[in-house]
Order: structure tokens, then C-alpha cells, then sequence
């Protein structure tokens, strides 16, 4: 079952240096997202990517084309998207606990079912334990986590993820994918997710959408076929590798693009 499509979507700023020159972010975007599937974006740095992603979580407005959430029209946040940024997002005088409630609390969930559900959600994502440390008191990885449980908690049926690993180390990396693909498995989650990372592309996802450099188009759709349940050693397997290949093969074009593109704007 198709739970997200967009059809023409297309995004133009105005020119930062003046306000009149139009910027082309994206343009003429059509894709179809499935349910409980793990759908990656990949491409070139400057190519739209994130504005994407902030154009489905109703955060940008686009400038065509339109935005489907299940059967539903939609032309700004929805209650069944919730967001996972790469910057830092925890509430530094909130603890692990409160900053998992917090968004219950908008909601004005009584303490007692907030608490029940937070806590449930600390569990699923490996943070008990650590209820009461303040995000100072956390590493990156485990910070990290608190945001994810902060959005799960929510209980969205799409979760979109805006290079959430970005400023993690290497292995941290990988150990926080496996535990992603395993709150997936377990919640039946949708996630839509931006990286700029191949491999993390191709441990996670069941396809990935490669896009051109600026305006960002899509430039192709990759299938990626290894087995689930996934852990992260199929990074090992030489499918992984080929199918790594395939998807560079695709961005690498469109990668000097960009290089020629950020080299005339200098």
C-alpha cells in the first residue's frame, strides 16, 4: 500500500544575494513511498535533498506539484510525519525522560500515560538506564537516540530522517543503523531517510532514490535487494558491495556536476 506519493513537486527560492534571481532547488520530483518500507535519498551536496524532505514534513511550502499523505491532499504538517534532524535537537535542561515526553506534553497527555509511553519508547531504543541523565551527560550516539524515541513516541506512521547519523563516527554510524532497522522491523515503521553516505544507503534501505545535481530531479531508483532481517553484517557481503557500485555509479556523474556547479558560484 502506496502511504506517501508526490507527483511534479517542484521548490524555487528566491536568490539570496538579491531576492529577485529564482534558485531551482528541485524540480518535477514524482515518487511513491510504500508501507513500512525504508526509503533513502542520495545525491550530490546542494541538490535539494533536505528541501525534500522539509516539503514532505510540511515545514516548506512547494512552489508545484502536489503532496499525498494515504489518500489525503496535504500542504503542511500532517499527524502522521514526525522529523528526526542531524542537529543537535534534545532540550539540554530536559532530561532523557522529559525530553522523550515532550511532545506528549504539547499534546496535553496526562503525566501518567506520557510517562507509561516514554518510558516504553526508552526501552525500544535502548536507554534504560539513563532516564534522568541530561543530554551533557550523553554521547552523541545516545543523544541521537533520545530524538529518535522523541519522535517514535509520537507514534507517527512515516518517520523522516535528515541525515541523523551525519555527525557520528564511522562505527557509531553503523551499530545505530542496525539498531534502526531493528525498531523498524519491531514498530512496522515507514521511514523516509537523507544521507549522503552510500553505504548507510544500502545497510538501511529497500530502495534508494538517486537525485541529479542541482535542480534536483530524480536521476534513478535503485532496488535494493538483500535479505531482511538485516544486520550490519551484510556490509561484509560482496551483493553489499555491488550494489554500493550501483548507486555510486549513478551519483558519480552527478557529483562532478555539482563540483563544476559549487566551482562557479566561487
Amino acid at each position: 500500500m502506496v502511504i506517501l506519493s508526490l507527483r511534479n513537486v517542484s521548490k524555487v527560492f528566491a536568490s539570496p544575494e538579491n531576492g529577485l534571481d529564482q534558485v531551482h532547488a528541485i524540480n518535477d520530483v514524482s515518487l511513491a513511498v510504500s508501507a513500512g518500507e525504508l526509503f533513502s535519498i542520495i545525491g550530490p551536496s546542494g541538490c535539494g535533498k533536505s528541501t525534500l524532505l522539509r516539503i514532505i514534513g510540511g515545514l516548506l511550502p512547494a512552489t508545484a506539484g502536489e503532496l499525498n499523505v494515504g489518500n489525503e491532499r496535504v500542504n503542511g504538517p500532517h499527524p502522521w510525519i514526525a522529523m528526526v534532524f542531524q542537529e543537535e535537537s534534545t532540550f539540554p535542561w530536559r532530561t532523557t525522560l522529559a525530553n522523550v515526553e515532550f511532545g506528549l506534553e504539547m499534546r496535553g497527555v496526562p503525566q501518567n500515560e506520557r510517562r507509561k509511553k516514554a518510558r516504553e519508547m526508552i526501552g525500544l531504543v535502548g536507554l534504560v538506564g539513563f532516564e534522568q541523565r541530561y543530554p551533557s551527560e550523553l554521547s552523541g550516539g545516545m543523544k541521537q537516540r533520545v530524538a529518535i524515541a522523541r519522535a517514535l513516541v509520537l507514534e507517527p506512521k512515516i518517520l523522516l530522517m535528515d541525515e541523523p547519523f551525519g555527525a557520528l563516527d564511522e562505527q557509531t554510524r553503523i551499530i545505530l543503523g542496525e539498531e534502526l532497522l531493528r525498531i523498524r522491523d519491531e514498530l512496522k515503521q515507514t521511514i523516509i531517510l537523507v544521507t549522503h553516505n552510500i553505504n548507510e544507503s544500502v545497510q538501511l534501505s529497500d530502495r534508494v532514490m538517486v537525485m541529479t545535481a542541482r535542480p534536483g530531479r530524480v536521476k534513478s531508483i535503485v532496488d535494493i535487494d538483500l535479505p531482511h532481517p538485516r544486520d550490519s553484517t551484510i556490509i561484509a557481503s560482496d551483493r553489499f558491495g555491488r550494489l554500493v557500485g550501483q548507486v555510486w555509479s549513478a551519483l558519480r556523474e552527478e557529483s562532478i556536476k555539482s563540483f563544476k556547479q559549487s566551482e562557479q558560484r566561487e
